[in-house]
């Protein structure tokens, strides 16, 4: 089983083999937060509280399995809300300790990749991952299933928080990536050039803050100047700007590692821009693209639960003292 509750979803799944899913049970909390305009972590906590049993029950119903037939329990331990974190890792430590079962404590931005081999069951290591989310973007390295190099991250926003922002400046409800994405299919990419950061051929890390901040003094200088504003030219040189950069930054980074093998993940994953850009980019270099199934790009348990069998084989096995880690580092612990 896997359990998910790092931020704002709260998710149990039951997974046979690593990468066959018999449930992904997800419970939103986006109408709790919608009318905040993002995640608010004290609510985020309780609602977990409230929700993680029914939905472990729900998870194991829908697979027709009891508890007694689970081999292990993999849950997210960090990075995340250390308040929501808490609430998966006591469900998870309860469930290890009654059911006398393997506890594993998973990285949420390894699920994330992993999520990509229950779409794709020929999917092996090596790969690079580009993870694009809310809370996070960064190009990983995949070298096996136990090695993960990160190449590069984001040094402020990060690109699903600054789809959100943006969204907010243009009056459209939260989440707002799916909204800017929306706008923009009915605006002109080129119309309106937004800055690209840390563009230099030696770097992978990434910087939205620039960009964010392009489209507040653009709108501004308009409202100044009392000059309307088309919205979806706004959206979708915005939306353009980021994909770019994306792009070009992870098919730098599978040629630096010598693979053929690009893995998109994060919530992120499921803008339709970005998977067209980066199919075109690769096709064109021979390179072969993956992506989850879109309900698999969000916060969810079954990429736990992959990530967590793999842990299994490798003898990764946490003991009842895992705690909750909210600024765990991809590819080990704090100490």
């Amino acid at each position: 089983m896997g359990l998910e509750t790092s931020c704002d979803e709260t998710s149990a799944s039951v997974i046979v083999d690593g990468r066959k899913i018999l449930s992904n049970v997800i419970s939103s909390q986006i109408p709790v937060h919608q009318k905040y305009g993002g995640v608010v972590p004290e609510l985020a906590s309780r609602r977990h509280v409230e929700n993680v049993l029914p939905v472990i029950d729900h998870a194991l119903a829908e697979a027709g399995v009891t508890i007694a037939e689970l081999d292990a329990v993999g849950v997210t331990y960090g990075p995340g809300l250390v308040g929501a974190l808490l609430v998966g890792v006591a469900a998870a430590k309860a469930l290890a300790f009654a059911a006398k079962i393997p506890l594993l404590g998973v990285h949420h931005l390894e699920g994330h990749i992993f999520a990509a081999l229950l779409t794709h069951p020929e999917l092996e290591p090596p790969f690079v991952s580009l993870v694009v989310s809310g809370g996070h973007t960064s190009l990983v390295h995949v070298r096996d299933y136990s090695s993960f190099q990160l190449l590069g991250q984001t040094r402020d926003d990060a690109a699903g928080e600054a789809f959100d922002k943006v969204a907010r400046l243009l009056g459209l409800p939260y989440p707002g990536g799916p909204h800017v994405e929306a706008l923009a299919a009915t605006g002109d990419s080129q119309a309106i050039h937004f800055p690209r950061s840390f563009t230099s051929e030696d770097s992978f890390e990434f910087s939205f803050s620039g960009v964010k901040s392009a489209v507040i003094n653009y709108l501004h200088t308009a409202s100044q100047r009392k000059e309307a504003v088309n919205a979806a030219d706004v959206a979708a040189s915005f939306q353009f700007a980021v994909v770019d950069v994306l792009a070009q930054k992870a098919l730098r980074a599978v040629r630096q590692c010598g693979c053929l093998k690009l893995v998109l993940a994060g919530g992120v994953a499921a803008n339709g821009a970005l998977r067209r850009e980066l199919q075109q980019r690769c096709d064109t270099e021979n390179v072969r693209l993956y992506y989850p199934d879109i309900i698999l790009c969000t916060d969810n348990a079954a990429m736990i639960g992959c990530r967590a069998y793999y842990q299994m084989q490798a003898g990764d096995i946490a003991d009842l003292s895992l705690n909750a880690i909210p600024s765990l580092p991809l590819g080990g612990k704090l100490k």
